[in-house]
């Protein structure tokens, strides 16, 4: 059995106001968290709608700067990889912020595509 503190000290966590979803916390003195399989929210209608939407930003951006970027067909191997992960029923969360922070490093040189991206990552939940 673990040992309490003697002075009573309260290892709780707070928060106030915003959205939350919490995982894997253990708070205190052996206090233990054991990890289950993680994965999206189910997502509604509209977030897949704004989500195809920015995909579909993407694709174009890519067309019209293809000559700012220095590899153009890594960027493009990333969004199809992304937006297959994407399609499934029960997107794997790892893979999509991996192909994600590599579609952001290949976008960083332009700065449209860029800010294209940054809001495809907003409009995704748990991440």
């Amino acid at each position: 059995m673990p040992q309490q503190p003697a002075d009573n000290t309260n290892f709780g966590v707070q928060q106030y106001g915003g959205q939350s979803q919490v995982a894997n916390q253990a708070v205190g003195p052996g206090a233990r968290a054991v990890a289950g399989q993680v994965s999206f929210q189910s997502l509604t209608a509209d977030q897949r709608t704004q989500i195809h939407d920015r995909l579909e930003l993407i694709e174009r951006l890519l067309d019209e700067h293809r000559t700012g970027l220095p590899d153009q067909d890594s960027p493009r191997a990333e969004l199809r990889r992304l937006r297959e992960e994407l399609d499934e029923p029960t997107p794997e969360p790892g893979v999509v912020r991996r192909a994600l922070d590599r579609l952001t490093a290949f976008a960083e040189p332009v700065a449209p595509l860029a800010a294209a991206v940054a809001a495809l990552a907003q409009a995704l939940p748990s991440l």
